[in-house]
């Protein structure tokens, strides 16, 4: 089935150099969607409302206020596209798994991806001067209490996995498998070694975004593999996309040849129909900001 699914940058693709100081930190707005055919904007629409209405509820205000205000502000921000747990989602239903059975671990995924990022700007790492629109965690609570925040996210996320996860849906072997890829996506042969190495850690979020998914919906173990690469591939071409951005000197052969090599990991899938979709707008929502 050839597809063609013309995807928009929204104006947030770039992140400003400025934002302004918010202290009180409060539920996030949806953030911006691709703009798409007209049921897969809603598909995405409905899924970042979902997902961001669930983690306003998983990391209240409450004592201690501080750390907890620190991981709501990281957490909740409001452009963040949300691009993991709608990349899960769109797996686990892919092969007729409950949206139901997937929310949990999709809201680990973003804690497990808020915590990368505060500590990848903090000043001795990345030294970044704005994330998802805002500024750095460390820049509005300092570096002490920012590197609390990401530390108790990623516990959090664990937590609140094995706590919220519906046991009817889910069977305790295949709960144990997504935190078990979660573990490895973000020890130090996955996220934290990308620091280190020169590999992807879009490419490695990603990988894990699609597996646990596939895991939720019960795909066989060739499934899972095949959409762990696609989803690796659509990291690696995010970030690819993302250093053309910002200017930085890439060929884009690179750029076809990614999106050449997601497509064909998908194919496989055609056989589940308009259920591949959502995951073909990856792809072009990655690729066609440039």
């Amino acid at each position: 089935m050839a597809l063609s699914i013309a995807v928009t940058p929204s104006s947030n693709s770039r992140m400003p150099r400025t934002a302004v100081l918010r202290r009180a930190v409060r539920c996030s707005s949806a953030a911006s969607v691709p703009t798409t055919q007209p049921d897969l904007r809603n598909y995405w629409t409905s899924l970042i409302s979902d997902v961001d209405r669930k983690l306003n509820d998983a990391v209240p205000l409450k004592y201690p206020e501080l750390i907890h205000e620190s991981m709501r502000y990281s957490l909740l921000a409001k452009t963040a596209k949300r691009a993991p747990p709608v990349m899960c989602i769109a797996a686990c239903e892919l092969f007729g798994g409950d949206r139901a059975a997937a929310i949990p671990t999709v809201c680990a995924l973003e804690m497990v991806h808020a915590a990368s990022f505060v500590h990848d700007d903090l000043p001795y790492i990345d030294d970044a001067l704005s994330r998802r629109g805002q500024l750095p965690n460390h820049t509005l609570y300092g570096p002490d209490m920012a590197i609390l925040a990401g530390d108790a996210l990623l516990p959090l996320a664990f937590q609140y996995i094995v706590l919220h996860t519906p046991t009817q849906l889910v069977s305790q072997l295949d709960l144990l498998r997504v935190v078990q890829e979660i573990a490895r996506a973000v020890g130090s042969t996955g996220m934290a070694a990308t620091q280190f190495i020169g590999e992807n850690k879009f490419g490695e979020l990603g990988r894990c975004s699609a597996v646990c998914g596939a895991l939720l919906g019960g795909a066989s173990d060739e499934e899972i593999e095949r959409l762990g690469e696609y989803g690796r591939i659509v990291g690696i071409l995010y970030r690819v996309v993302e250093d053309m951005l910002e200017g930085k000197k890439v060929n884009i052969g690179v750029v076809e040849d990614l999106k050449s090599r997601a497509r064909k990991e998908l194919y496989m899938f055609e056989k589940y129909g308009d259920k591949v979709l959502p995951l073909h707008t990856f792809i072009d929502y990655a690729a066609e900001r440039v």
